[in-house]
């Protein structure tokens, strides 16, 4: 058995895994979870008895590894891990299907010096009135591919491939879920520190202000004008964190969602893309994006 990639999804399970973006290797986790994923991997195959490819999702919370599920078939992941990896997986894995041996074909080098990552590419544009907000639903049409030294520089060409165009300075609109309130404290502070100035409605406001954040309260669209849509609008919102949780918290935020869509502000519906995206603008403030052929990554 080969494991051939390790792949760490950026949004967390709930959003379909053809929406969430990813990277190879993975930028978050341990060592140990890492090798606990390739153990189960390896008996997984072995005890299905899948000749040629396998694709296996999982879950990880603290130091639990869930297996989601197992598909005994390729993915559209392959062609982006041969990609990153530099090594003809499907050819590999055909001539495997046929009967030869893993033992007497090339090996698929996975100490890679780079970060890889994949984005998806969504339609939203296309269909005004398309709600952008990710779910188990799957939404996208197609994916693109961010590589660099490291994930925040990765992350960002990411972006820019998918057609998001990452602001440096300018107003970032913040409101999240109680849950992701803590989780979006740290990448907030760090935009503050950068001399971004932060807006945000009723208890997101009051949280970030009670963190120490100078923040500047705006009114949802259900509190009266001038609100949050108006702003952007006026071209007063540059970048936006917006999560969501029930069914009423979701058609209350779908104004929000749709004017970023039209005027082509980034935006972002989780946590972790939220804080991902933080730390690709502070890469971009430091940093000059580099191209060079896929070739000399190998």
């Amino acid at each position: 058995v080969v494991v051939a990639g390790v792949l760490q999804h950026i949004e967390e399970a709930g959003v379909h895994s053809g929406d969430s973006a990813c990277s190879i290797p993975p930028y978050s986790l341990s060592a140990e979870i890492v090798a606990e994923i390739e153990r189960q991997t390896e008996l997984l195959a072995r005890a299905l008895e899948v000749r040629g490819l396998m694709n296996i999702q999982f879950a990880v919370k603290g130091d639990e590894v869930y297996l989601i599920e197992v598909n005994p078939r390729a993915s559209r992941t392959v062609p982006f891990v041969a990609k990153a990896v530099g090594s003809p997986i499907a050819k590999i894995a055909a001539r495997v299907m046929a009967g030869e041996k893993l033992a007497d074909l090339p090996k698929i080098n996975r100490d890679i010096k780079h970060v890889a990552v994949k984005e998806a590419v969504f339609p939203f544009a296309r269909f005004p009135g398309t709600d952008p907000v990710l779910s188990p639903e799957m939404k996208s049409t197609g994916e693109v591919m961010g590589i660099d030294s490291n994930f925040n520089l990765a992350f960002a060409k990411a972006q820019l491939g998918a057609g998001d165009r990452l602001p440096t300075t300018g107003r970032v609109f913040v409101s999240v879920k109680d849950s992701d309130k803590p989780r979006i404290l740290g990448a907030v502070k760090q935009l503050t520190d950068w001399g971004w100035n932060v807006v945000a409605t009723g208890g997101t406001a009051d949280y970030l202000a009670g963190a120490g954040i100078e923040v500047e309260r705006v009114n949802k669209v259900a509190e009266g004008r001038p609100h949050i849509v108006d702003r952007i609008k006026d071209g007063d919102v540059q970048l936006i964190f917006n999560t969501t949780e029930g069914w009423q918290s979701l058609q209350d935020s779908q104004s929000i969602r749709a004017s970023a869509l039209a005027a082509d502000i980034a935006y972002y519906t989780t946590a972790a893309a939220s804080d991902a995206a933080t730390q690709a603008i502070g890469a971009l403030r430091s940093h000059s994006l580099e191209v060079k052929p896929l070739q000399d990554y190998y």
